[in-house]
């Protein structure tokens, strides 16, 4: 692991991690390339600021679920090499079933140069602390179409009010969050803002 990255799990023990595309239950419906071990690798900079989002959601009784963190670039061509494969669409009905994968890339769910290979970008929700159950926010993570906009009107109130602590918690410690993906953030001030790294998850 290059110097100035770290593993969250050691940085934010209360978190739960559930490193989705190191399983199958990803959109891909198989392990992605580069992840060797379930674990969240972040720059060293945004995990300091991720931990005082933490710190302040715990005081109010959350906790973080974190399922991505950086993300090999050779697992970002995995998810080209995928979408290229029309007759592959048996997570579909999971992950995206009002849209043709081909179009995936277009509509912003992903791209060919991810934020998340430049170590400061993170995919994450929260949980309650006492149970550990997931919070509402109205969509699952990774689900491609309109509901999972921050912004949608396909989800309550509630799931907004959801979103929307997030949000203010992740921007309050410098995360600016990605419009069409409500559990998405980059850190701004990335210690690698032009650096796509491809070293294993492991």
């Amino acid at each position: 692991m290059p110097n100035g990255f770290v593993y969250l799990d050691e940085i934010i023990p209360t978190a739960q991690y559930e490193i989705r595309y190191y399983s199958a239950n990803n959109f891909t419906g198989t392990r992605v390339d580069g992840y060797k071990a379930p674990l969240a690798i972040f720059s060293k900079t945004a995990a300091t600021a991720l931990k005082k989002v933490s710190d302040d959601l715990e005081r109010k009784g959350y906790i973080l679920r974190i399922y991505d963190a950086y993300r090999p670039q050779k697992a970002v061509n995995h998810f080209v090499r995928w979408s290229q494969d029309a007759g592959d669409i048996k997570m579909k009905l999971q992950y995206y079933p009002k849209l043709d994968k081909q179009n995936l890339f277009k509509l912003g769910f992903i791209a060919k140069k991810s934020g998340h290979s430049r170590g400061s970008t993170i995919d994450l929700s929260l949980a309650d602390k006492k149970t550990g159950a997931l919070v509402d926010m109205g969509s699952p993570y990774d689900f491609f179409g309109e509901i999972s906009y921050y912004n949608t009107s396909l989800v309550s109130a509630k799931q907004h009010a959801n979103r929307k602590l997030l949000k203010d918690a992740m921007a309050k410690h410098g995360f600016k969050p990605y419009s069409k993906e409500w559990w998405h953030f980059t850190l701004i001030k990335e210690p690698f803002p032009k650096q796509y790294f491809t070293f294993n998850v492991e």
